[in-house]
């Protein structure tokens, strides 16, 4: 489909003001009405995020955004990216695409009323399939570069292992031999589609989770944050956010498999020969630091020089993982610098051994020379909670650091890039 007329642009711009008040409305009838008309697609849908009204809501504001930027729609380009890359690992073809764009209109006609006019409704109409065929492209083009991976593939569990009292890492190879593992960029990650028995009439769920280790393995290697108190196989917890990786935990074991897409994600480290001396800094909170620990590994296994600095926050020593990898890391290079806060430290555990800092992370108690914030090139990649993110990236620019130089890994659905 063509370019949205002026005149359409105008109609939609016009609907901005009607999506602020009904937005939530149309896309909760919307989700609701296309899944009990096609019920195959709750195997594609997060149920978590149907039962809280998260994706209806992150849909609404998608939709608002959509609407106010028509006529400029350059401003959206990294959210299309983001989106299109969550989408080919959840292996969303155009036929979707044609579901999606009937029910979301039959809503708008339904929940508008008289004000759905056949004015706004072909403006719609065409604005959905401007968005959808922009998409649709991208998504085909990334489905070519991985074509020998068109669907899930069978991954046997080989080796499950601890890394706090809340994050277990799971290795996993492929149960085809011949599957030849891509090199990923560090900082992306896989679906992970796992069979919910307890879900009416049982379906699949799909989760992303960043892969933690360096590119290269004969393993894909993720580490999974546990939500505490959690029962897996317990009805009233199958729609808290954490019900997947209390499953992963708790339901899978080595030589147990699970199906698993082909990596994706937009957010990634990539070596460029004229940055080889550029400062790295990797700052995470929580489980937040899987993405970024892909990053650090690939860099130590490269044997780069440029300096490296790794700044996390956690509770305490008990839910830190990795820690003893970094301070081996630190110890055998001098590139390396590492900065550990602990918001909650046990009572046994001694500050300059366990931690750094008491505290949640903050850089203006962290040693300016770590943060190489004089370094007009200096890279930072964020990870961990949206606001703690948001805190950090506002921190870096009151160091007159440009947002270009900063990489956060907005995950869940309604994670909007900085535009």
């Amino acid at each position: 489909m063509g370019a949205l007329t002026p005149s359409q642009v105008t109609t939609i711009k016009s609907t901005v003001p009607v999506l602020a008040e009904h937005g939530n409305t149309i896309t909760t009838k919307f989700y609701a009405d296309m899944l009990i008309a096609h019920p195959e697609l709750r195997n594609v849908f997060n149920n978590t995020h149907q039962a809280t009204g998260h994706q209806a809501r992150a849909l609404a504001g998608a939709l608002y955004a959509y609407a106010a930027n028509i006529d400029d729609l350059g401003k959206l380009s990294p959210a299309v990216e983001l989106i299109c890359h969550k989408h080919t690992s959840l292996f969303i073809r155009p036929g979707q695409y044609d579901i999606v764009g009937h029910h979301l209109i039959e809503t708008m006609k339904t929940v508008l009323g008289i004000a759905a006019t056949p004015e706004i409704l072909n403006a719609w109409g065409a604005a959905y399939w401007q968005l959808a065929d922009i998409m649709i492209g991208k998504e085909e083009q990334m489905y070519k570069e991985t074509s020998y991976w068109p669907d899930w593939k069978d991954f046997t569990i080989v080796k499950k292992e601890s890394e706090s009292e809340e994050i277990t890492s799971f290795y996993l190879e492929p149960m085809d031999a011949e599957l030849k593992l891509p090199t990923f960029k560090p900082g992306q990650y896989i679906s992970v589609n796992v069979f919910v028995e307890e879900l009416e009439g049982g379906v699949w769920q799909a989760r992303q989770y960043s892969l933690s280790d360096a590119p290269g393995k004969k393993y894909l290697r993720i580490s999974v944050k546990r939500e505490p108190g959690i029962e897996v196989g317990e009805q009233k917890y199958i729609s808290h956010p954490g019900y997947i990786s209390n499953l992963l935990h708790e339901a899978k074991n080595e030589g147990d498999t699970v199906k698993v897409s082909h990596p994706f994600g937009d957010f990634f480290f990539e070596e460029k020969e004229e940055e080889k001396d550029t400062p790295v800094v990797l700052i995470s909170a929580g489980v937040g630091l899987t993405a970024l620990t892909s990053i650090f590994n690939t860099l130590i296994e490269k044997k780069s020089s440029r300096p490296i600095t790794w700044i996390q926050g956690a509770r305490n020593s008990n839910t830190r993982a990795f820690k003893r990898d970094f301070d081996r890391c630190a110890v055998s290079h001098e590139n390396v610098h590492t900065v550990y806060f602990s918001s909650s430290p046990n009572e046994e555990e001694v500050q300059g051994q366990h931690y750094d800092i008491k505290g949640r992370v903050d850089l203006d108690r962290v040693n300016k020379e770590v943060l190489f914030a004089d370094n007009e090139k200096t890279q930072y990649f964020l990870c961990g909670p949206t606001q703690f993110m948001l805190d950090i990236e506002s921190k870096l620019k009151s160091y007159g650091i440009s947002s270009g130089r900063v990489k956060m890994e907005l995950f869940g659905t309604g994670g909007v890039p900085r535009v």
